[in-house]
């Protein structure tokens, strides 16, 4: 069975759409369903039933589906078994978020490594969609990730509560005078809401970015001021390359660990322990963030974004 067409197939099941699939893939809308059609041939049954509002899957479709989650799963297991490096026995691939790789995942794989020298690890950076398909398909066993998309076979937990934070990159910025200089950051749609509710004037600056952290970068290298972690801005708070905005509220956001559930006990139970004593260093960088901008706001109070309580 050709494993294209497989990870094909479960593209179109998953976002129920031939023109998302193609997108996501990166072929044209004619490529993906040549694909399923090559597929319907070999089985002798239709898959998907089409239609102006996408496509959704047949009973022989949701049939052969679990079919294909465990062909995937069992190839990638001996792609991944056959790459293993001499004088390592076990392997593990663990993707995240552009983000959550500072002060997290690179620690993590220093930690990883340390707890388990036989363990051949593998990282991978991704959008969430992306990260969700590799955990499905099992090219990764782990992944962190802000909103996690649950799947059969994968289960997630929250490992750090991280705080998004308004910095700016030039001291003696106010959530009153920024307007020429914010940068909105697409944090996902509570965050989208939230601040809406909450900051109006800002919602609609001009410059939108759904980039994450990585928008950062950006913000770093001009005169501006975005939402970003407390834990990923720290470092350059403590530099002087930013500088947090007093009274600007803050926004919960927290990350959660996604395991696939088939993931060896034992790698899963160090990997576990490992990541939990990570985590707990970078949430309390990230409180040390939330102090400091409670120190410089008025009454010392920090607002939630877009809730009516106040810490």
């Amino acid at each position: 069975m050709d494993i294209t067409l497989l990870k094909t197939f479960l593209e179109v099941a998953a976002s129920g759409s031939f023109v998302a699939s193609a997108d996501r893939l990166f072929v044209t809308q004619s490529a993906v369903s040549l694909r399923i059609q090559r597929l319907e041939d070999s089985l002798g049954k239709p898959l998907f039933t089409r239609s102006r509002a996408g496509a959704e899957l047949t009973s022989a479709g949701r049939e052969f589906e679990k079919y294909a989650l465990s062909m995937i799963r069992v190839w990638e297991e001996a792609r991944q078994q056959v790459a293993i490096p001499e004088g390592y026995t076990r392997s593990l691939t663990i993707g995240a978020q552009y983000s959550l790789w500072p002060r997290l995942g690179f620690r993590w794989v220093d930690a990883l490594q340390a707890e388990m020298p036989d363990l051949n690890v593998r990282a991978e950076l991704g959008m969430p969609d992306r990260l969700t398909r590799f955990l499905i398909e099992g090219v990764m066993q782990a992944g962190l990730l802000y909103m996690p998309q649950l799947r059969p076979g994968l289960v997630a937990e929250q490992i750090l509560a991280e705080e998004l934070v308004m910095v700016a990159t030039y001291p003696d910025a106010a959530v009153d005078t920024i307007f020429d200089d914010y940068v909105f950051i697409d944090w996902g749609p509570e965050f989208v809401v939230a601040h809406a509710k909450e900051l109006p004037r800002l919602t609609n600056p001009g410059l939108t970015f759904a980039l994450g952290a990585l928008a950062g970068e950006y913000v770093l290298n001009r005169r501006a001021a975005a939402y970003l972690p407390a834990r990923y801005v720290k470092v350059h708070l403590d530099s002087g390359r930013m500088f947090l905005v007093p009274d600007a509220p803050r926004f919960p956001y927290p990350v959660w660990a996604v395991w696939r559930d088939d993931l060896d006990p034992a790698i899963k139970q160090a990997a576990r322990a490992t990541l939990l004593t990570i985590a707990k260093g970078a949430e309390a960088a990230g409180a040390s963030v939330i102090d400091a901008l409670r120190d410089i706001s008025e009454d010392h109070v920090v607002e939630v974004l877009g809730d009516d309580h106040h810490e």
